[in-house]
């Protein structure tokens, strides 16, 4: 149960802003082995007084565009006060206020995308429901549905004909079974990948970490590395034989380094946005595209994946963001202004 108000440690530590226990040990635990004092600010069900500054110390948003789904419909705008109220009193905060607002807003990182030249689905965004039948009809089928405030495959669906999402267009209504929390609902172009799987790089403090390889052969081609994001219904793809040796639904790609062409381009996209922590995916097509598709900065990692790292003599992610944290709360301590 979270706390009436926000709780503060009795020295400087790291804040961890966010609204879902279970993605949290993982940190939590990396953070206890470097011995580094952390504390757990759980929304909702808290407030903040508006007329005290925040605590000393490094904040970390790991707010996610999925929380509306767990909890409070109006996680977003809690976020985004508390948010607000850390950058009044120029706080240290990982993926900040305008990092958030990029997480809760599919349209903002297709903007963010095209402007800096990547290849991105086509996508439409469209208000309310009854406008999805017309605004599909500029889209070739197969074509995908997903909301603009997404995460876990929310509103993720494959079309492949307008008649089948006219007759489905009422689930994307206010009261519908598939409504996006904030009305807007994307129908983008459907990108098959040359091979059935899709990829996310990790990128922390900016810099690129891996990239992990994300199968898709059961028909999903939106996953996180936490849980599978499936598409309702499938997505059309042919199911492995059961003679076909078991693929691992996510594995590391070597091959992919922070010296690949995509990936310098991402990491300069990151630092122009503002943004320490993130999961980007990108699928490759048969005819040579990298589409990129989605910018996740509440990023999860696989727990096989992780221990893999480690037993190969590897830092895994949640123990390299550990890192990042410690050294950035001595930053944070050493450029604190003394309280009057």
């Amino acid at each position: 149960m979270s706390s009436p108000t926000l709780p503060t440690a009795d020295t400087t530590a790291v804040y961890i802003i966010h609204d879902n226990p279970e993605w949290i040990p993982p940190f939590t635990e990396a953070l206890d082995r470097l011995g580094v004092p952390w504390v757990e600010w759980l929304l909702p069900e808290t407030s903040i007084d508006l007329t005290v500054a925040p605590p000393q110390g490094l904040f970390w948003s790991r707010l996610s565009a999925s929380a509306h789904t767990r909890t409070d419909p109006n996680v977003k705008e809690y976020g985004r006060a508390v948010l607000e109220w850390l950058a009044g009193a120029g706080r240290i905060v990982i993926n900040g206020r305008d990092v958030y607002e990029l997480e809760v807003s599919k349209v903002r990182q297709y903007r963010a995308l095209t402007e800096h030249g990547f290849d991105a689905p086509r996508t439409s965004a469209v208000f309310g429901a009854e406008a999805l039948p017309e605004a599909a009809r500029d889209f070739a089928p197969p074509f995908i549905t997903k909301h603009n405030q997404g995460g876990k495959g929310l509103g993720v669906r494959r079309f492949d004909s307008h008649a089948e999402l006219d007759a489905a267009a009422a689930d994307f209504a206010a009261e519908g079974a598939n409504a996006p929390i904030d009305g807007i609902t994307l129908v983008q172009e459907y990108v098959q990948p040359a091979e059935p799987f899709v990829t996310r790089a990790e990128f922390i403090d900016g810099a690129f970490h891996y990239a992990v390889r994300v199968d898709v052969s059961d028909g999903s081609f939106e996953l996180c590395p936490a849980e599978a994001c499936e598409i309702p219904g499938g997505a059309g793809a042919t199911p492995a034989s059961t003679n076909a040796p078991a693929v691992e639904p996510f594995a590391v790609r070597p091959e992919i380094t922070r010296g690949t062409p995509l990936i310098v381009r991402l990491e300069a996209l990151l630092a122009e946005l503002g943004i320490d922590i993130a999961g980007i995916e990108f699928i490759e097509t048969l005819d040579g595209r990298q589409v990129v598709y989605d910018i996740n900065t509440n990023t999860n990692y696989n727990p096989a994946v992780e221990a893999a790292e480690r037993e190969a003599g590897r830092t895994a992610a949640a123990d390299r963001i550990a890192s990042v944290l410690a050294a950035r709360l001595d930053e944070a301590v050493s450029s604190a202004v003394p309280a009057l």
